[in-house]
């Protein structure tokens, strides 16, 4: 490992502190070296709060360093006034000499104007440290900026024997298929992404919160689909405590400010519906935690980016039948007896 890759490593771990609170941010992290020694470091930490290059800068003690030093940062610096000021007029106005960048911000109003404001002022600019890294670390804000859509995570539980759920069930909630340690893991992915969505089933079947209440932090934005508006108000997705989104093909309801009603047609073209009208909300991520029938139409639609599924070790001997999805796993792990595999759709 090269020097400018061991601090653009730990530029990731800072940025990886910020993941659930700064959309529609991306993620990032930031260093300072002066010598051979971090003088400074910082994350965003949330949006409409100083970036990463801020929190770095206004951490180092002696301030007369940074003209002898090195700035490292694992996403291009931002040459526009949004909510803050441009960092590039604050690495400018501290006299720091040496920027090092872990990849360009494809974000239009950066997208490489960042790196060349940089160069134009004198800087010795260093591009593409680690950069596969940093680019698997926004893959949520480079998905929704180049593919026009959220960064889409399929996750579901399925017993030793491939069932996803029982046939019929008693009671209105969910049949438990794996242990309380990846229910936990679950809540915490729900905290880290921006929206969670259902099938009118699973609501009707479930009753589900679609909530953090097993983990700190921010409940997502639920979406739910309901063709005919058979999900009545007595349905916990309708207690307006968080923001849920309901994708009809009904007649559009009035919409509130935590319950908003979007049209589409529910045919072939519908998970490219589904991926538009997130887009339009401002959506970078959703995790699809529906039935079967809803999270195969996004593998054969090829609408999806990360496969989350585990394994318990209940069995059904019959039931519905968990999704069939193509290719190996890119990665594996155990929790206490539960099998969680990791696919990705490189396609």
């Amino acid at each position: 490992m090269t020097t400018h890759e061991f601090y653009m490593k730990r530029c990731i771990e800072l940025a990886k502190n910020g993941l659930g609170t700064t959309y529609p941010n991306p993620l990032v992290g930031s260093v300072i070296v002066h010598e051979g020694k971090i003088i400074g470091e910082g994350w965003h930490k949330k949006a409409g709060e100083p970036h990463a290059e801020v929190n770095a800068v206004n951490s180092v003690k002696d301030k007369s360093l940074l003209k002898e030093a090195t700035i490292y940062v694992s996403l291009e610096p931002c040459s526009h006034f949004g909510k803050t000021p441009p960092c590039c007029d604050l690495i400018i106005a501290n006299e720091i000499p040496n920027v090092v960048v872990g990849t360009v911000d494809p974000f239009a109003k950066v997208a490489g104007n960042g790196i060349k404001k940089l160069v134009e002022s004198g800087k010795n600019v260093t591009v593409g440290i680690l950069e596969e890294e940093c680019n698997e670390l926004n893959k949520r804000f480079f998905t929704f900026h180049q593919k026009k859509r959220p960064y889409i995570i399929l996750k579901w539980a399925e017993t030793a024997d491939g069932f996803i759920a029982p046939i019929s069930k008693e009671e209105k909630s969910p049949v438990w298929i794996t242990n309380q340690y990846s229910r936990q893991l679950v809540h915490r992915w729900r905290a880290e992404e921006q929206a969670i969505l259902v099938g009118t089933n699973t609501v009707l079947d479930d009753n589900p919160k679609l909530d953090t209440r097993d983990f700190s932090g921010n409940n997502p934005v639920r979406i739910v689909l309901d063709k005919s508006g058979k999900i009545s108000e007595n349905y916990h997705v309708k207690n307006n405590s968080q923001k849920t989104i309901f994708i009809t093909e009904s007649e559009i309801f009035n919409s509130t400010e935590n319950c908003i009603y979007e049209n589409a047609t529910f045919d072939t073209n519908l998970v490219t519906s589904i991926g538009n009208i997130l887009y339009k909300h401002g959506i970078q991520s959703v995790i699809i935690e529906g039935g079967s029938k809803t999270l195969q139409s996004f593998i054969d639609a090829n609408l999806w980016d990360e496969a989350r599924v585990f394994k318990g070790n209940t069995t059904f001997q019959n039931g519905i039948l968990a999704p069939n999805i193509s290719g190996n796993p890119v990665a594996g792990f155990d929790i206490m007896n539960d099998e969680l595999n990791i696919f990705k759709n490189y396609d």
